[in-house]
Parts: C-alpha cells; structure tokens; sequence
C-alpha cells in the first residue's frame, strides 16, 4: 500500500470518529435540558388508534391490516368542553372554508305549488227522480250543458197513479160540499180530513202547485202533470227521454249549480305539516289568462293515495261568472299558514346522519361543539329548531362535514381515554 492510500483511509477514520462523538454529545445535550425533558414526557401518547377506523386503539403502535401505522393521541389533544368539541387553529379555520351565520327568531312561511284539478261541487249537485211510474210524454229540456233555473218545468210526463190520486182529491172535495152543512160536527171534519189526505198525497207525489190550484179551480183530471227542476244550474245528464217509460229508480237529470266549484290538489307528505284547512290559495287555469282565482282550502283527506304517496285535499272557489269548468287544470299556490316566532338556521347546517340531526356551535374563535338538535319545517333553505338550540347562537353553514369527522375521532380518543382511565 503507498503512502496516498494510508492517508486517505487516515482521514476517512477521523472523520466518522468526529461524526460518532457529535452526534453523541448533541443528544446528551438535548437531553440534559429539564424543560425539554418535560415536554417530552407530556407529549407521551396515551394510546395509539385505528387509522382509518377510531373505535380500534391500542396501547402500544401497532400496524393496520393494511400496513398503516396506528396514529398516537395525546392528552393535549383531547380538549375541554363536550365529548366531540373540536379545537382547530384560524389558518385551517380560513383554509377549509369555515363560514358561520346566527340562529334567528322570526315567522317561517311556505308557499307550495301544485297542480290541481276543477270538479263539481258535490253539494250542489240535484239528482232527479220521479216519484212514480210514468210515460214521458213532453219533454222540454233535453240536452245536456242547458241552463235551467230552480223550478222551471223540464218535462211532463202520465201517470196511472198520479191520474187516480187526482180523482180522490176531486171526490173528496165534492165530498166535503156535500157534507158541509151535515149537522154533525164529526162529519164535516171527517170530510175535511179526507180532502187534506188527499192533497198532500198530490204534494207528496211532487204535482206542482199550479197545477194542484188549477185541479182544485176546474175539476178537471188532467192526463199529464209537470215535472219541474229542484235547483237552478247546469245539466249534466239527461237520463230520460221523450215516450219513454220510467221508474222511482230512473234518473231523469242530473244538475249542477256551477257558481261554485271544488278543485281538488295532492299534497306531498313532508308539505302536509304545513297545511291547514282555512289556508288561503290562488288559482290560475291556462283558459283565463292574466285572472288569478282566490278561494280557501277547506278539507284534508284522511288517507293518502297508494300509488303517489300524495294527500288529497279540497279547494272552494267561486265562479260566480262560470270561467271554470270541471275537469280543467290548473296551477295552485297554497299560503300555508306561517309559523310565529321559531328559532330558524340555514337548512345547510344541519347534519342529518339519519338516526340523528346536530349542528357545529361555534363556542369561541377556532372551538366548535357538536349539538344534538330537533328539527321542525324547512322554507326557503331555512329550518326550523324545535330544540337544541336558541336564537343569537353562532353555528358553522359550511365545512361542518370535515370538523364532524375530526369531532367523532376526538369523541371516539375521549371514550377510549375513559375506558383506560377505568
């Protein structure tokens, strides 16, 4: 070996012998210093948990099934205030995007739309019936859509029962002229009743008046007796027509009075808690253009429809002017009634796991504390707070996902700490 080699290896020793020894002296004079020592003893994990699932720790480190190390907690780590309370500093505050706004108290009010559908009102619907058997001999109304007016005469029509009742009233009140001047009051009263028997038969057969004035005036049997409308209205069904024969289960007419009408709408389930019978509405149907209907929701359905999943529920309207007609569509807006005076948030804030909804409280800049809230009606990308929470308090609006994460890892740490502790 020459004289160059010997003094390369010479220098090499020196060299890792320096290393050696500085390394050696700068850990015992890290370690010689009291305040360092004792800020290594108080960052000593007190566990070490799951990286990827917080419910599994354990004592000692420890590797995942997927090689990840297990992750140490610290006793400064667990914070103060409720299991859950997360501690983070302004610059990840600022960097995740935190933004907060106030829990108010104010009146929550709903508009809901829908789509709604015109129909009779059932109230104002006139079934007709004659009150015996009978031929249709004259029939005056007998097209349907036709216009009529309470006690216009629709139709004769004759009758063998409504003929021989006509007979009994003229000899009853021929009857009673005979015995009218009988000596016996029993008599005179028994004629008297006889012809009062007979005439509410007529009146119970529906024989018009006039025409029971002009039997009663002329003594005459008439062959064919009116049959006159029982309300004012439209008719929707003509049942009956001319010559033809006719029972008490025949239906002559159907009638409508169209100066009000129903128009029915369905309700999804999460809007039913907001209506009320007694709301107002308003109506637009595509005939009428520019008019806007106004009426009131006056029945709710007590079941809903199988298929849609919907409540049915009933609006009245006035139609004074016959714009609406039954089975037109229309577009309805329900002001459903406002609630008063209810702590609102921004529909945003809520976490909804399913089982459960909270909220982030901001407690002070930078502590942020899970709540467990109830929640009521949601309007407008607002939602009611039932319980939980009171007006004036700071909530967190966005980035509330990624501090519940941190939150359910330092409430899992908190009840890891209490079973050791334990």
């Amino acid at each position: 070996m020459n004289s160059k080699n010997t003094t390369l290896i010479i220098i090499a020793a020196i060299v890792l012998a320096a290393g050696f020894f500085g390394g050696y002296w700068f850990a015992n004079l890290g370690s010689s210093d009291p305040v360092d020592q004792a800020i290594g003893d108080q960052r000593k994990p007190l566990f070490y948990r799951h990286p990827m699932n917080p419910e599994i720790t354990s004592p000692v480190p420890a590797k995942g099934e997927m090689g990840m190390d297990y992750i140490a907690v610290y006793a400064d780590e667990q914070g103060s205030g409720p299991a859950g309370t997360v501690s983070i500093d302004p610059v990840t505050v600022q960097n995740i995007g935190v933004r907060t706004a106030v829990a108010e108290q104010r009146t929550l009010a709903r508009k809901i739309q829908t789509v709604g559908r015109v129909d009779y009102d059932e109230q104002r619907i006139a079934r007709l019936h004659p009150k015996t058997q009978g031929w249709i001999e004259e029939q005056r109304i007998g097209t349907t859509g036709e216009a009529i007016e309470h006690d216009e005469i629709l139709l004769s029509i004759y009758s063998p029962q409504l003929v021989s009742s006509q007979q009994e009233y003229l000899l009853a009140l021929k009857n009673l002229e005979t015995l009218s001047a009988s000596p016996f009051e029993d008599v005179r009263r028994g004629a008297a009743d006889l012809v009062e028997t007979s005439l509410e038969r007529l009146r119970l057969l529906d024989v018009p008046e006039h025409q029971i004035a002009m039997l009663k005036e002329e003594r005459n049997v008439m062959k064919l007796l009116h049959i006159h409308s029982p309300a004012k209205g439209v008719v929707v069904n003509v049942g009956a027509r001319e010559g033809q024969f006719v029972t008490p289960q025949s239906e002559l007419y159907m009638i409508a009075d169209l100066s009000a009408v129903w128009v029915f709408v369905d309700i999804f389930e999460e809007e039913l808690p907001w209506v009320r019978v007694g709301d107002e509405v308003e109506m637009r149907v595509a005939a009428v253009p520019g008019t806007t209907f106004k009426g009131r929701l006056t029945y709710i359905y007590p079941y809903a429809e199988r298929k849609t999943r919907t409540i049915k529920a009933r609006l009245e309207f006035d139609n004074l002017d016959l714009l609406l007609k039954p089975d037109m569509f229309a577009d309805v807006t329900i002001h459903a009634s406002p609630r008063e005076n209810v702590v609102v948030v921004p529909s945003e804030a809520i976490i909804r796991s399913g089982l459960k909804e909270q909220v982030f409280v901001v407690r002070e800049p930078g502590k942020f504390e899970p709540r467990a809230v109830e929640i009521g009606l949601d309007s407008g990308g607002s939602t009611e707070i039932r319980s939980g929470l009171s007006a004036g308090e700071k909530i967190v609006v966005s980035a509330q996902f990624l501090i519940d994460s941190e939150s359910k890892l330092r409430e899992a740490a908190a009840k890891m700490q209490e079973r050791i502790n334990d």
